[in-house]
C-alpha cells in the first residue's frame, strides 16, 4: 500500500511509503445462495419488502466510553437518512437499530452481541476495540452467521482471524497506520538517529501496534528500547511509568486508551522525568479534548496519528452540517465511521432484498467497491433503488472509499496527524491517504 498525502495545514511531509498487499480471503466463498434475493449487476432483482434489525455495539461505559454518546448519535443519524430514504424511494421496507453496551470489555461485547443477535440484528456496527472484535467474530458473528462491522477496530490480527465472512471493519488494518505514525516521527525528528522507547496496554491493539512499529522504526535504522507492555486491569504503573522514561529517550511511543492512560499518564508524571511533547501515540487516545480523567500535562503538546475523514468536498460537509446541527455530544473520532457502517448494513440487506445475516454478508463487499455505480449518502434513495432494480452499487462513505477485500478490510483510507494544544484541544495538521496498491 502506498501514503500519499492529500491536504495539509501546518508543516509538510513527505508521506510515499509502500507496503504490499497480499492476504487470504476469509472463507464463504462456497455459501449458499441468499435466501432473500437474486443476483446483482443485471441479474435477478432482490426481494422488494424485508425488515432489517441493525445493531449498534457501542462502548457506552469503560476505557472508549469517551467515544460511545457519539458512535451512538452517528448510528441514529444513519437510521434518519435511511428512513428518510426509504420514504421518499416508496420502498416497503422497515429498518430499526438498536443499541448494545460494550463496557470496553471483551466478555461484555460478546453478551451483549448475543443479545442484540437474539432480539433479531441481522448485522452489528460494531464492536470498536480489536479485542472485541476478535471474541466477537469467533463466538458470535461466524457462529450465528450475524455480519459485524467494527467503525474502529485496527489489529492486524483481525485480518486473517476466522471468521467465515462475517468480520469487516471500516477502519484500516495497524499495518498500515504503523507507517504514517514512522513517518510522522521520522520528520518531527528530523530523521531516524533518536532512540524511541515503546510501550504499550498488552492487548490485542496494543501489543500488536507496538510490534508493528518496532520492527519498522529498526528497519529504517533507528533504535528503541522496550516495548513495556502493561495490564490495563493494574491499579497504577509506577514501575511501568519508570522503565518507560528511563535513560531520557528522544521520543515516546504509547499505545493506549483513556481510561488506562488516565492512570499511566499520572504515573510518568510522577517520575520527573517525562515530557508529553516528546510522546506520539495513536487512534486510542485522540479525541476532540484532553479526556477529563487524564493529567493535561500527560497529554498537551503529544501528537499522533488516526483514521478521518476527508475534510473537503461536498459529502465531508454536509456530513459535519448534519452531526453539529443535531442535539447531542460534539463529533469524535470514528463518529463518521460508525454512520457508514450502519449505512453498510442496509445497502447490503438491501442487495440481498433480506434482513438475514447470512444474505447481508454476501453482499457487503459488493456494495462498497466497484463495479458498479458510485453511491454517497446524498444519494441514498437513488442508491436503494438501484438496487431494488437488481444493479450493482459501489458505495463511498463519509469517510471515503472503503473497497472491502476477500477478509472484510477496507483497501482505502484518509489518515489525520494530529497534536493537543496548549488548550487541551485536539487541531489536526495534516491529512494523508492510504490506498491499496502493488
Amino acid at each position: 500500500m502506498s501514503l500519499r498525502k492529500i491536504s495539509s495545514r501546518g508543516v509538510a511531509a513527505s508521506l510515499a511509503l509502500v507496503l504490499a498487499a497480499g492476504a487470504a480471503g476469509c472463507g464463504g466463498d462456497d455459501a449458499e445462495e441468499p435466501a432473500g434475493g437474486g443476483e446483482q449487476a443485471g441479474g435477478e432483482a432482490p426481494a422488494q419488502t424485508f425488515e432489517l434489525e441493525i445493531g449498534n455495539l457501542l462502548p457506552l461505559t469503560g476505557d472508549l466510553s469517551a467515544f460511545g454518546p457519539p458512535g451512538r448519535k452517528a448510528g441514529d443519524l444513519a437510521l434518519e437518512q435511511i428512513e428518510a430514504a426509504i420514504e421518499e424511494s416508496g420502498a416497503d421496507v422497515q429498518v430499526s437499530v438498536s443499541t448494545g453496551d460494550t463496557e470496553t470489555s471483551d466478555q461484555a461485547t460478546v453478551q451483549a452481541a448475543r443479545q442484540l443477535a437474539s432480539g433479531g440484528a441481522g448485522c452489528i456496527a460494531g464492536p470498536w476495540a480489536s479485542s472485541e472484535v476478535i471474541a466477537t467474530g469467533e463466538s458470535v458473528a461466524s457462529r450465528q452467521q450475524i455480519p459485524i462491522i467494527s467503525p474502529s477496530a485496527t489489529s492486524a490480527e483481525i485480518t486473517d482471524l476466522e471468521d467465515d465472512g462475517f468480520v469487516f471493519r471500516v477502519a484500516p488494518s495497524d499495518n498500515l497506520q504503523v507507517l504514517g505514525l514512522a513517518d510522522t516521527i521520522e520528520e518531527e525528528l528530523g530523521g531516524t538517529d533518536g532512540s524511541i522507547s515503546l510501550a504499550a496496554r498488552n492487548d490485542a491493539y496494543g501489543e500488536g501496534f507496538i510490534n508493528a512499529f518496532k520492527a519498522e522504526w529498526e528497519e529504517r535504522g533507528g533504535t528503541t528500547t522496550g516495548p513495556v507492555l502493561y495490564d490495563p486491569q493494574q491499579p497504577s504503573y509506577n514501575t511501568e511509568a519508570g522503565q518507560i522514561a528511563e535513560g531520557g529517550p528522544d521520543a515516546y511511543v504509547i499505545i493506549d486508551f483513556p481510561e488506562t492512560f488516565a492512570k499511566m499518564g499520572a504515573a510518568l508524571l510522577r517520575t520527573g522525568e517525562f515530557d508529553a511533547t516528546k510522546l506520539f501515540t495513536a487512534d486510542g487516545l485522540a479525541s476532540d479534548e484532553v479526556p477529563g480523567d487524564i493529567p493535561e500535562d500527560a497529554l498537551i503538546g503529544s501528537r499522533g496519528t488516526r483514521p478521518g475523514t476527508p475534510e473537503e468536498g461536498r459529502v465531508a460537509d454536509q456530513f459535519n452540517e448534519l452531526y453539529n446541527s443535531a442535539p447531542g455530544p460534539n463529533r469524535q473520532t470514528y463518529d463518521a465511521q460508525t454512520f457508514d457502517a450502519t449505512l453498510l448494513c442496509f445497502l447490503a440487506a438491501a442487495a440481498a432484498g433480506s434482513g438475514e445475516g447470512a444474505d447481508i454478508a454476501e453482499h457487503l463487499q459488493e456494495v462498497s467497491a466497484a463495479p458498479g455505480e458510485k453511491y454517497t449518502y446524498l444519494e441514498l434513495p437513488a442508491a436503494l433503488a438501484a438496487l431494488q432494480e437488481g444493479e450493482d452499487i459501489d458505495f463511498d462513505g463519509v469517510t471515503g472509499p472503503i473497497d472491502f477485500d476477500d477478509n472484510g478490510d477496507p483497501t482505502a483510507a484518509t489518515y489525520e496527524v494530529w497534536q493537543y494544544q496548549d488548550d487541551g484541544s485536539l487541531e489536526v495538521l495534516r491529512q494523508f491517504e492510504a490506498a491499496a496498491g502493488e
